[in-house]
């Protein structure tokens, strides 16, 4: 009978081995995912779809969380003081990550953060309104060097992703600009419309209806490489103007958290990503998909972190004028 025994706790544990092994680890209660913007927001939407994939990738719950506050640096925290034990993580955007830090007042920094993945990103278009003299980049960069702060471009928040956009392709491109912030995305494309400024530094999707309508006119992309959205357009690279932005989005955690849980947690998205469907869900709520885990993540983050403290300084340094009626900073969600 022991022997028996013996023998049938052995079988049981050859079978129940990688569940028993899982339970007593990684997924033995629910991950949570926080997200530091309200519900409802782009970034809820994008977190909650996420969460829904990665909680049947892993065969355990992962429940979202909304901490608001501080533009986004509330919920971060959080998540960057939470033990690192693979159960908290957070969604990382552009904002709290690489341009609030450069205001100081922050209880962490971008060497706290371990970069799990991007997920999406938004990208960005400088147009113009109808009917203007520059109605091509060139020209428009041809006037702005001739006219030095004439040109008006509006953004989303004064110190956001559009702002910080604006700014640093006018020092990379050798001229200056006046940057007019609004309250969001709507109102300052409507301000272009209606004639209240020149130009707008928006997302594809804000102006799309207003460029087929003929009312705005797009000038330049700030990618890497022309986009399906606007094929006609040149990017500002090829105009000889290197510069790059976008806002983006991903999952972060603490540093220090177990190899086996991470392990774990990249599988699953890599997993997600190579699923057409999950990615199509992903591109009709309006994100560009780019999927890029682990170390390619960080540089990108790195990098914008080192391009925003640059231009967030030149601002500061120049005193560039804010005339609009959004005067702190306001990351995307």
């Amino acid at each position: 009978m022991g022997a028996w025994l013996r023998g049938a706790a052995v079988a049981l544990a050859l079978v129940g081995l990688a569940p028993a092994a899982w339970a007593s680890g990684f997924l033995a209660r629910p991950l949570e995912l926080v997200v530091p913007y309200a519900a409802g927001g782009g970034t809820d939407v994008v977190a909650r779809l996420v969460a829904e994939r990665l909680a049947a990738q892993l065969g355990g719950r992962v429940e979202v969380r909304n901490v608001v506050g501080g533009g986004g640096s509330i919920g971060t925290s959080q998540v960057l003081h939470a033990p690192p034990d693979g159960y908290t993580i957070g969604t990382g955007s552009q904002g709290p990550l690489a341009m609030l830090p450069q205001y100081g007042g922050l209880d962490y920094g971008i060497d706290d953060v371990d970069f799990i993945a991007l997920i999406a990103r938004n990208r960005m278009v400088l147009v113009a309104r109808a009917g203007l003299p520059y109605a091509d980049a060139e020209t428009l960069l041809a006037h702005a060097r001739a006219h030095p702060g004439t040109v008006t471009v509006g953004n989303s928040g004064a110190g956001g992703a559009n702002h910080v956009a604006a700014e640093g392709l006018a020092m990379t491109a050798g001229i200056r600009i006046r940057s007019v912030p609004f309250a969001g995305g709507a109102a300052a494309v409507a301000a272009c419309l209606d004639g209240r400024i020149d130009t707008v530094v928006a997302h594809p999707s804000e102006v799309q209806v207003a460029v087929r309508a003929g009312h705005l006119v797009p000038l330049l992309v700030m990618e890497e490489t022309r986009i399906p959205e606007m094929p006609a357009v040149p990017t500002a690279r090829e105009l000889g103007v290197d510069f790059t932005w976008a806002a983006w989005k991903g999952l972060i955690a603490p540093r220090g958290m177990p190899a086996e849980a991470r392990a774990r947690l990249v599988a699953a998205l890599d997993a997600m990503f190579a699923e057409p469907d999950f990615r199509a869900r992903l591109a009709a709520l309006g994100e560009t998909v780019d999927y890029r885990p682990g170390a390619a993540f960080a540089d990108l983050a790195r990098r914008d972190f080192l391009a925003a403290g640059r231009v967030i300084r030149a601002i500061a340094a120049h005193n560039l004028p804010s005339a609009g009626p959004e005067p702190q900073p306001q990351p995307p969600h």
